[in-house]
C-alpha cells in the first residue's frame, strides 16, 4: 500500500510540476513577445529624440511611458560606446565634473548592433525574474546606441504557478504524512496481530497446542484471535484425550505382543526398531540391550542380515509384489528360501538356522504396515517363529517313514515269499519245513502287528481320550511283564528278574498303560543288552519331593539293564518321537516310538520319567507313582 501510494503521489506530483512548468514557459514566452514589441515601440519613438539630443523630451516621454505601465522595471539609454546617458529609475548627473562616475551598460555577448530585431534574455535577480530587451537605436540608418528595457514577469502567472507549486508540495507532504501514520497504525493494529497469529499457527502446526494470543483488540481481529484461542484450547483437550487413548492402546498392544509365543519386531521405513517383544529379544540375544530407535540391520545375526537386507529395502521402496492369499509358500530342499528382486513377494517366508545365541531354526515373515488409505508404506512387521522343534520332528518323521517303510517291506516280503513257496511247492516240502515256514510267517506277522500297534498307541495317547484311573497292584503288572519276556530273555541268554519291596502299596494309575510302560522298557533293555547281561525291575516306596507340608508317599519303579548304554548327546533326545539309538549303530530293529509312548503315559500319571546311563555299563529308567488313597 505504501509503494502504491508513493507511485501515485510521484505521478501526480510530476504531472502538477509539469503543468506549472508549462504555465511558466507560456508566461516567459508571453513576456518575451511583450518585451520585444514594447522595445521596438519605444525605440521608434526615442530614436529621433536621441538623434536631436533632446534629452528633456526624451525624459518626459520615458517618464510618462514608465508610469503608464507596471510591466516595465527599468529604461536605460546608452550611446554607441555603451555609456549610459539616461535611465529610469536612475539617470546621468546633469552637472559633469571630474568626480562624476560614468556608468556603462554591459551588453550580452550575443548582442549585435547591426540586427534589426531586439536581443532578448531572461535572468534571475534578487527581486525576481526579469526579461531584458536590448533594442538598437537607428535614425536615418545611423546607429545611435542601445535601449535596454527591463520587463517584469506576468504577476498573475507567477501567483498561479506559485500557488500550484505550494499546493502540490502540501498535498505531497500530506499524503506521505498519512501514509506514515497509516503504516504506524497498521503495524500496531493489524501487522502485529497478524504476526502473532502466524506464529500461533506455526506452533499449532508443530503440535504446540498450549499456544495462546493475548492482545486487547476488538472488531474482526479480536474475534479472530478469540476464535484462535478457542481452537487451540479444544486441540489441547483433544490431544490430551488422544494421548490417553493412544497410551492405553499402546499398553494393550505391548501386552499382547509381549505375550505371544512368536517373536515380533516392528521397524520403520528407516530400518529403526520401534517395538520388540521379549520372545524376539530372547531369540536374537538382545536381553539387556536398548535397541529401540537403532538400525535393526546392525543388531541382527550376520546370516539373517545378509538374507533380509534386500527384501526389507524392497518393501520400503514398495518394489514388491503382493502375494495371493491362497498361494502356498515354497521352499527348496534345504528349507531355505532364496529371493530375488523379481521373485520376492509379500507373504514369502525365510527359513534359516541361527548359531547365536543358541543354535536354532527360525522362520521369518515380513509384512507391510500401510497408512490409512494404503497408499504408502509406514513400516515393516517382522514375525520370528522358532521352528527348531518342527524341523526336528520333520526330520524324525522322515526318518520314521523311511524306517516304517523298511520295517513294513521286510516282513511283508518275507511273508509273501514263504506263503508263495508253500503254495507252489508245499507238496514237495517236509512237514518240518512247512512248519518252519509257517512259524517264520507268523513271526513276521507279529512284527507288523507291533509296528501298527505302536503307531496306534501313540495316536491314541495324543488324542483327547480320557482314561479311568484306579487302584493298581504293581506286583501283578511286573509279574505279567516278566512272563511276557521270560522266553525271549532265555533265548538271548539274558537274566531277567525283579526286586520288589515287601508290602508294596497299591498305586493310583491305569493297569494297561502301566503294563505297556514296563513292556516297552523291558523290551528295550533286552534289545540293547548282550548275551550274559541282566535286566531287573525294581519297585519300592519313597517320599516325594513335594513342597507341600505333608509329602505324598509314592512308589518308585526302576528298569535297569547292563546293556550298551546311551551316549550323552542321545540322552536328551531319547524320549522324542521317531528317535532311535539304532539310527546311529544300524544294527537293531525298531520304530523309535517306544520311549515316546512311555513318556506320554507317565505324563498322564502326573509324573516324569528319568534315566541314568553310562556307555558300556548300562542304563536305568525310573519314575514315581502316587500311592493310592481313598
Amino acid at each position: 500500500m505504501a509503494a502504491a501510494t508513493l507511485v501515485v503521489s510521484l505521478v501526480m506530483s510530476g504531472l502538477t510540476f509539469w503543468a506549472v512548468n508549462t504555465i511558466q514557459e507560456d508566461a516567459r514566452l508571453h513576456d518575451t513577445r511583450f518585451g520585444s514589441d514594447l522595445g521596438l515601440l519605444l525605440a521608434a519613438n526615442a530614436a529621433p529624440l536621441v538623434a536631436e539630443e533632446d534629452l528633456s523630451s526624451l525624459a518626459r516621454f520615458s517618464h510618462r511611458f514608465f508610469r503608464s505601465t507596471a510591466s516595465v522595471r527599468y529604461l536605460i539609454y546608452a550611446d554607441e560606446q555603451g555609456n549610459i546617458f539616461f535611465g529610469i529609475p536612475y539617470s546621468q548627473a546633469e552637472v559633469q565634473n571630474s568626480l562624476t562616475i560614468e556608468r556603462r551598460i554591459k551588453l550580452p555577448d550575443n548582442y549585435s548592433p547591426d540586427s534589426d530585431l531586439p536581443f532578448i534574455r531572461q535572468h534571475l535577480t534578487p527581486n525576481g525574474e526579469v526579461t531584458d530587451v536590448f533594442v538598437p537605436l537607428f535614425h536615418e540608418s545611423k546607429y545611435l546606441g542601445v535601449l535596454a528595457v527591463g520587463i517584469n514577469p506576468n504577476p498573475t502567472a507567477i501567483v498561479s504557478s506559485s500557488l500550484t507549486r505550494d499546493v502540490t508540495l502540501a498535498v505531497f507532504i500530506s499524503i506521505w504524512v498519512m501514509v506514515i501514520l497509516g503504516n504506524v497504525f497498521n503495524a500496531l493494529m493489524i501487522t502485529k496481530p497478524i504476526k502473532e497469529l502466524l506464529v500461533g499457527v506455526k506452533n499449532i502446526a508443530a503440535k504446540n497446542f498450549k499456544q495462546r494470543i493475548d492482545l486487547p483488540l476488538r472488531g474482526e481481529l479480536g474475534e479472530l484471535i478469540a476464535g484462535f484461542n478457542d481452537m487451540a484450547e479444544r486441540l489441547e483437550k483433544y490431544e490430551e484425550q488422544n494421548i490417553e487413548e493412544l497410551t492405553a492402546e499402546k499398553a494393550k498392544l505391548e501386552t499382547l505382543v509381549s505375550t505371544i509365543a512368536d517373536g515380533a519386531v516392528l521397524i520403520d521405513t528407516d530400518m529403526r526398531v520401534m517395538l520388540i517383544n521379549p520372545t524376539a529379544r530372547r531369540m536374537f540375544g538382545w536381553e539387556g540391550k536398548d535397541i529401540i530407535g537403532e538400525n535393526v540391520l546392525h543388531y541382527l545375526p550376520t546370516e539373517l542380515t545378509i538374507k533380509l537386507t534386500k527384501p526389507l529395502y524392497q518393501i520400503v521402496a514398495n518394489k514388491i509384489q503382493i502375494k495371493p492369499q491362497d498361494e502356498e509358500l515354497k521352499s527348496d530342499d534345504n528349507e531355505n528360501f532364496t529371493h530375488t528382486e523379481d521373485s520376492f513377494t509379500v507373504g514369502d517366508e525365510f527359513r534359516l538356522t541361527l548359531n547365536q545365541p543358541t543354535r536354532r531354526t527360525v522362520r521369518i515373515l515380513l509384512t507391510q504396515v500401510l497408512e490409512q488409505y494404503h497408499n504408502s508404506v509406514k513400516g515393516i512387521a517382522m514375525t520370528v517363529q522358532d521352528i527348531t522343534r518342527e524341523v526336528e520332528l520333520n526330520e524324525a518323521k522322515s526318518q520314521f517313514i523311511s524306517n516304517v517303510s523298511h520295517e513294513l517291506r521286510t516282513p511283508l516280503f518275507n511273508i509273501k515269499s514263504f506263503i508263495e513257496t508253500l503254495f507252489e511247492y508245499g507238496e514237495d516240502l517236509t512237514e518240518v519245513q512247512q512248519k518252519e515256514f509257517l512259524e517264520t510267517a507268523n513271526h513276521e506277522t507279529d512284527r507288523l502287528t507291533r509296528l501298527v500297534n505302536d503307531v496306534l498307541d501313540l495316536s491314541r495317547l495324543d488324542s483327547s481320550r480320557t482314561y479311568n484311573f484306579c487302584r493298581v497292584d504293581l506286583t501283578q503288572v511286573i509279574e505279567q511283564t516278566l512272563r511276557t519276556y521270560q522266553l525271549n530273555a532265555k533265548d538271548k541268554g539274558i537274566k531277567i528278574g525283579q526286586e520288589i519291596e515287601a508290602n508294596l502299596p497299591t498305586v493310583w494309575g491305569h493297569y494297561d498303560l502301566l503294563l505297556q510302560v514296563l513292556t516297552n522298557l523291558v523290551g528295550n533293555g533286552l534289545k540293547f543288552t548282550l548275551s550274559g547281561g541282566q535286566v531287573t525291575i525294581r519297585a519300592y516306596k519313597v517320599e516325594s519331593d513335594s513342597q507341600l507340608t505333608e509329602p505324598i508317599p509314592s512308589v518308585r519303579v526302576e528298569v535297569a539293564d547292563t546293556g550298551i548304554g546311551i551316549e550323552p548327546e542321545d540322552q536328551e533326545a531319547i524320549f522324542e518321537r521317531f528317535f532311535r539309538v539304532e539310527n546311529r549303530v544300524h544294527t537293531l530293529e525298531g520304530t523309535g516310538l517306544g520311549l515316546s509312548i512311555v513318556k506320554n503315559i507317565i505324563d498322564k500319571h502326573n509324573s516324569q520319567i528319568y534315566l541314568h546311563s553310562e556307555v558300556g555299563v548300562g542304563t536305568t529308567f525310573w519314575f514315581d507313582l502316587q500311592v493310592y488313597q481313598e
